[in-house]
């Protein structure tokens, strides 16, 4: 028997202590059952505290699985935070559900007595709001319990009982039923003959109650298996027994049917799926709709080629919203983009597709929408909630290609004025290109709160309100609506209380936010006056402007790849000088570091494609390898870069450095060009400065002597992580390993600053750890020259690196290293850090 166990997470812990007693009675204590509610806070107790989650886990943990049920609001945010602080071993093995908290603990613990395994357990949770809805009378969007396709062989042995305890199968005894059915090998069936329903599985508590049993109803109960009487005979004793109640027949007063009307006020309730308020003008988006006809071609090579140079198209155009994306939501939300390239390479769909096209000579749209659509139906079918909501990822990039067949141009996500985006649903894609000074608000129909979409949302801080009620698709542009994304409701036309109530809420976040931005331009200053500095990482001349909006003191880091993708020939000397130019003058003599070109491997470019195909891009060709195989591309970036260098303060960065080689290597192609510019007597800064980035494990051991060679390093945790653990961070199974604050990691970081001070030269750090103000205390413990982060990032940052001195941040960051885990590094920081002076 499977031992499954279930946590109950709630704002509060009077709800949770209840919500547990009622689910034990059900299955008699045979469940574990930990619960997490409340805050210690006795004028304000209601709330939710991740590390009372995560020790709520922890207590019940089992290597079948722990379920995880959450009420509303911060609730899911702290099981979501509560996970990270466990093994990663452990956090596999941890499943959140959305299902309903009462009804879905309920379904979840008679599943688990009954010996399901965690997919059957989060199945039945799902649907424990189907059985209501259909005794009620209406209809559910939950459509968790699938059809149950039976067929019986006759003849099968089955028993007729009229059920005769007062409730009928209320849910303790539709729970003992299930759990007796769930105890045999055979197949147990039964319908409902008062009702005349179909046969449902009597191993599934959903589909039991849906039969809506009432006393006095007959039930006819099959058995197909070796053990068929057996079962038959202790269903039988249940119902003789009457499940164990009395006989009491009890009256009911006259029965009324239920109307469904809509809440006051224009009120809508969804899915939570990205905080804050939004209050604005609705504006509807729809995508462009692309009507495919299937249709006799004579020549099937025609339509393979067409459908290959969409798909070549395609690629292009995903690579350049990646490069858009690692800016604006960081590199790890931006990975989904890496994951759709993937699937236009996938050998199997564009096999299948190019059979379809050739066998029955159709056209190119055709044959891709039927393996798009194959593909989809099977992630649908899989029990894994994280798969099945990559269904949304291949629709996009199955949709993409089919624009680019019909020649169609991408659908028009750009607002005149700030509004709130109304739409079905949007794709991966749309929500990276939003701007979210426009909109300020997203309302969907359909969607969860875990689908790559919802992420991004919440990276880019527009509040999102998803699953809302289809009526809002009927409402005219313009109506006014109000959304808070953290409680799931959106409000049309909302009356003056309802706006007053937001507006403050809106208010109080909106005074946070600017608190931010207004220490945001002066210096980042610990408590004991050592000041670091905060640099931006960036991507283009738009991306500039607003790190330096948002108080950057510099550029830490100029990705290039935005100049040299989404086109079919690499830049110029002249397009790239252009730009260069563009961004220095921005940062008005501020530093400006330019990572030169890091493409190749994972991030290849079409136009320079030579056919080899590499097992693991992650250890092929790719940075400063690819650069060093390419020196007339290298030297016309170079060549840029050192002609823009003139009277402003640009330094060069090189990144994958592994060898000592390599950075000797680049140094003589950069030699050979200013030698070229100083013989076409072009002016550059002579005394330009020259770092790299160190991102691989080999760098790390032989730092002290690539210090010897460079004038600054810059450390890439986001690659550096993922090289130290072996572990691919685009890989869902894997990924949890990579996580820069495993002690390991920090080790590296620690001996990369240790050899750079030593050499004398500074040292700073560009990946996504350096965004983390949980582990701030850390970075300026192990002694880190710089940080440089997302642009919208840098306000927290300084905050953050304002709280604390430089005594306790050393004493935090060496009991770091002595940790054997992230999730203990996290705990260490969560219970070290003192409070703001």
């Amino acid at each position: 028997m499977a031992a499954i166990a279930i946590v109950i997470v709630s704002h509060s812990k009077q709800l949770a202590l209840g919500v547990r007693e009622l689910a034990a009675q059900m299955v008699q204590n045979q469940v574990p059952i930990a619960v997490a509610a409340g805050i210690e806070d006795p004028e304000n107790p209601l709330g939710t505290d991740p590390i009372q989650v995560y020790e709520a886990i922890a207590s019940v943990f089992s290597d079948d699985g722990v379920l995880v049920l959450m009420d509303l609001g911060s609730a899911l945010l702290s099981a979501e935070m509560a996970i990270e602080f466990l093994p990663e071993a452990q956090q596999e093995k941890v499943y959140l559900c959305e299902a309903p908290l009462v009804e879905g603990a309920i379904a979840a613990v008679v599943a688990a007595a009954a010996g399901g395994d965690i997919h059957q357990v989060m199945a039945e949770a799902r649907g424990a709001l189907l059985a209501k809805a259909t005794q009620l009378g209406v209809s559910t969007p939950l459509s968790v319990v699938s059809p149950t396709t039976i067929n019986i062989e006759s003849p099968t042995p089955e028993i007729r009982l009229i059920v005769s305890n007062r409730l009928g199968l209320h849910a303790r005894p539709a729970a003992q039923f299930v759990a007796t059915a769930a105890r045999f090998q055979s197949q147990i069936l039964v319908r409902n003959l008062t009702r005349n329903t179909e046969l449902v599985r009597g191993d599934s508590i959903n589909q039991v109650t849906t039969l809506g049993v009432r006393q006095g109803h007959e039930l006819l109960i099959t058995a197909t298996g070796s053990d068929a009487d057996e079962a038959l005979a202790a269903l039988q004793t249940l119902f003789a027994n009457n499940f164990g109640e009395d006989n009491v027949v009890l009256s009911y007063p006259p029965a009324f049917h239920h109307e469904i009307t809509p809440a006051t006020h224009g009120e809508f309730s969804g899915i939570a799926a990205s905080g804050g308020i939004a209050i604005a003008p609705i504006v509807h988006y729809q995508p462009t709709h692309i009507s495919i006809t299937e249709y006799h071609v004579d020549d099937p090579d025609v339509e393979w080629q067409r459908l290959q140079a969409a798909i070549h198209t395609a690629r292009q155009e995903i690579q350049a919203v990646f490069s858009q994306a690692s800016l604006q939501i960081g590199d790890a939300e931006a990975a989904i983009f890496d994951a759709q390239l993937l699937f236009l390479e996938d050998p199997v769909l564009l096999s299948a597709a190019h059979q379809r096209i050739l066998d029955n000579h159709i056209n190119a749209e055709a044959a891709w929408q039927a393996v798009v659509d194959e593909v989809v139906t099977s992630y649908r079918a899989l029990e894994d909630s994280y798969l099945q909501e990559r269904v949304d990822d291949v629709v996009d990039v199955g949709r993409r290609v089919l624009r680019l067949l019909a020649g169609n141009a991408a659908a028009n996500l750009y607002l005149e004025k700030p509004a709130i985006l109304v739409a079905t649903d949007l794709t991966p894609s749309d929500t990276a290109r939003l701007d979210p000074t426009k909109v300020l608000g997203i309302c969907t129909t359909s969607g969860s709160a875990t689908s790559h979409s919802a992420i991004i949302a919440r990276t880019l801080g527009i509040p999102a309100v998803l699953g809302i009620d289809a009526q809002v698709l009927h409402l005219a542009d313009g109506t006014l609506m109000a959304l808070d994304g953290e409680s799931g409701r959106a409000w049309v036309e909302p009356e003056s209380d309802i706006l007053d109530l937001l507006a403050a809420k809106q208010s109080a976040w909106q005074t946070a936010q600017q608190e931010a931005r207004a220490t945001a331009h002066q210096p980042a200053i610990t408590r004991d006056g050592r000041q670091v500095s905060v640099f931006a990482n960036i991507g283009s001349i738009s991306d500039v402007q607003v790190a330096v909006a948002s108080g950057a003191e510099g550029v830490g880091l100029l990705r290039t790849e935005f100049l040299y993708l989404n086109r079919t020939s690499a830049p110029t000397e002249e397009e790239q000088l252009a730009v260069y130019q563009a961004i220095a003058q921005v940062l008005d003599h501020r530093p400006l570091i330019i990572r030169t070109l890091d493409v190749g491997g994972d991030k290849p470019l079409p136009y320079l494609r030579v056919g080899l195909r590499e097992a693991n891009p992650f250890l092929g060709w790719r940075g400063i390898r690819f650069c060093l195989d390419h020196p007339e591309l290298f030297k016309t970036q170079l060549r840029a870069i050192l002609r823009a260098s003139v009277g402003h303060q640009i330094k060069i960065m090189l990144p994958m450095i592994a060898t000592v080689i390599e950075v000797r290597a680049a140094k003589v192609i950069l030699g050979e060009v200013q030698a070229e510019l100083n013989q076409a007597s072009i002016a550059f800064d002579a005394a330009m400065k020259v770092g790299i980035m160190i991102e691989v494990p080999s760098a790390v051991a032989i730092a002290d002597q690539l210090a010897a060679e460079v004038d600054f390093f810059s450390i890439g945790t986001n690659d550096l992580s993922q090289y130290v653990m072996a572990s691919d961070r685009t890989n869902p199974r894997v990924a949890n390993l990579v996580d820069a604050l495993h002690p390991a990691v920090l080790r590296m970081v620690q001996q990369t600053i240790q050899a750079a001070h030593t050499a004398g030269i500074s040292v700073g750090l560009c990946g996504e750890l350096a965004a983390d103000i949980l582990a701030t205390p850390i970075l300026l413990g192990l002694g880190l020259d710089e940080l440089s982060v997302n642009p919208q990032s840098i306000p927290g940052v300084k905050q953050a690196i304002a709280r604390f001195c430089i005594v306790e941040s050393e004493a935090i960051a060496a009991s770091a290293l002595q940790q054997d885990s992230a999730v203990h590094v996290r705990e260490l920081i969560s219970t070290s850090i003192s409070p703001p002076a």
